[in-house]
């Protein structure tokens, strides 16, 4: 079959389109699927480049996000059959494991999974929008309800809103009725954040967006009883933006963070944390119950995954990581496969 390869860890250049790779071996217990859309995500980055403490096996085919089509199934499997569209869970939440990480990926022609990281597609639900959501969508997902708890009437600023996790939570903090604010380094990008749901936009690259913040939001202080400041600031990001961020909650605001795109280990300032009462949430991805209430989104039509304008086809994969590498993209960006 043809796939993207990692065969050493390193630059854009160990990411290697090979059109005759081994096709996947379908165990007892496993499914085969005809990939029809792989979803990238920053993690894909992070697994070429190497992680430091986690060793992979390689050759791997990168790719975290699949969805497809069932071609064949193990003895073993009674849960599908040739011809179901499904999405697959990429953490094997039964011997632990990892979609493009610790096992095989979306980016190859073929995919073969454990039967029991299946879900079934319903026909209203296409494969581009159903693969953009696990990573992405439902760390948001978990991130902005199970563990952010938002509520209607509160301020939230997402910081990084213009990639695959920061659209959902755009998305996901209006639909329950949140003043959204998002930054993102052009106009154009901002235009777009609000066609998807934003309120107000701040472009870092011409704005101080702390300064900002509290000329629209006001400081949070530490007498009376006054509510100064935003309710809450998805981050992230980490890096420079970290302790900045903090400077814009109001008193008993709320952090979230779910990653560290630009540093995982920025300076910290601890005396607003203390003064001001904060409150640092951590989530780590997503549960099949997230994915699962995301799909019922998509197919009421309440929730419509931003997809990078453009698609790409599986010999293109390199440049499709390079977009999202460069911070070029806007939303989820696709490889098709088999179109």
């Amino acid at each position: 079959m043809r796939a993207v390869v990692l065969r050493e860890h390193g630059g854009l250049d160990k990411l290697v389109f090979e059109p005759d790779y081994p096709d996947p071996v379908c165990g007892p217990n496993d499914v085969v699927l005809r990939t029809r859309a792989c979803a990238l995500n920053y993690h894909d980055v992070f697994t070429r480049r190497g992680m430091p403490g986690i060793k992979l096996r390689l050759p791997l085919i990168v790719g975290n996000d699949a969805a497809g089509d069932v071609v064949q199934v193990g003895s073993a499997v009674t849960s599908c059959q040739p011809g179901d569209r499904v999405l697959v869970d990429p953490k094997n939440r039964v011997n632990a494991g990892f979609l493009g990480e610790t096992m095989d990926g979306g980016l190859g022609e073929f995919v073969c999974v454990p039967a029991h990281m299946l879900i079934t597609l319903d026909p209203a639900v296409d494969f581009a929008s159903a693969a953009a959501l696990p990573v992405a969508y439902g760390t948001a997902h978990r991130m902005m309800h199970e563990r952010g708890r938002i509520q209607a009437g509160e301020t939230v600023l997402i910081l990084g809103a213009s990639g695959g996790v920061g659209t959902g939570c755009v998305q996901l903090a209006k639909n329950a009725g949140a003043t959204v604010v998002v930054c993102a380094s052009t106009d154009e990008k901002l235009a777009r954040l609000k066609a998807c749901g934003a309120d107000i936009g701040i472009n870092y690259a011409t704005q101080d967006w702390v300064a900002e913040c509290h000329r629209l939001f006001g400081r949070a202080t530490t007498r009376g009883t006054a509510s100064r400041g935003l309710d809450m600031v998805v981050n992230f990001t980490g890096g420079d933006t970290w302790t900045r961020a903090l400077r814009v909650l109001r008193r008993d605001g709320r952090m979230l963070t779910c990653g560290a795109t630009a540093g995982f280990d920025p300076k910290e300032d601890i005396r607003y944390i203390w003064t001001f009462e904060l409150n640092i949430v951590g989530s780590n991805g997503w549960s099949r119950g997230d994915i699962l209430a995301l799909l019922d989104m998509v197919k009421a039509g309440t929730l419509r995954p931003i997809l990078h304008s453009q698609r790409y086809a599986l010999a293109d994969g390199r440049e499709a990581m390079r977009q999202i590498e460069d911070r070029l993209t806007f939303g989820k960006v696709i490889v098709e496969p088999n179109p």
